[in-house]
């Protein structure tokens, strides 16, 4: 039996509790062009939930807490041009995991957010 899910949304979706929520928001709108679908405030600085699109995926995420420690993620990212992609995201303070390079899948690099999160970013073959 095929679970109802709300049009735009995929039956899997990673949620992740992060320090700087805001600060998240801002990288995957630099590096991915990410959407923000809706964004509750805590207070004015605090994100008590939120959701971003990057292409045809949706992210949700809130700030950590007390009772909510972080945690962040492993992503892997198809993109058109990998090698932009990972500059790009080095220009906004993630750091490198792995160097760019040619896999028999395509090409691909890993940098982690300065939110602790790994992306590995990848152009098919």
């Amino acid at each position: 039996m095929r679970t109802k899910i709300p049009a735009g949304y995929q039956t899997v979706m990673p949620y992740l509790i992060l320090k700087n929520a805001i600060g998240f928001i801002e990288f995957t709108q630099k590096v991915f062009n990410a959407e923000v679908l809706n964004k509750h405030m805590r207070d004015a600085t605090i994100i008590m939930h939120a959701e971003i699109k990057i292409n045809d995926s949706v992210i949700m995420f809130a700030d950590s807490t007390d009772q909510y420690l972080p945690q962040p993620a492993g992503f892997f990212i198809y993109v058109d041009n990998a090698d932009e992609v990972y500059n790009n995201a080095l220009s906004n303070g993630a750091s490198v995991v792995t160097p760019m390079s040619d896999q028999s899948y395509g090409r691909t690099g890993g940098v982690k957010d300065a939110f602790e999160n790994t992306w590995w970013v990848t152009t098919a073959v």
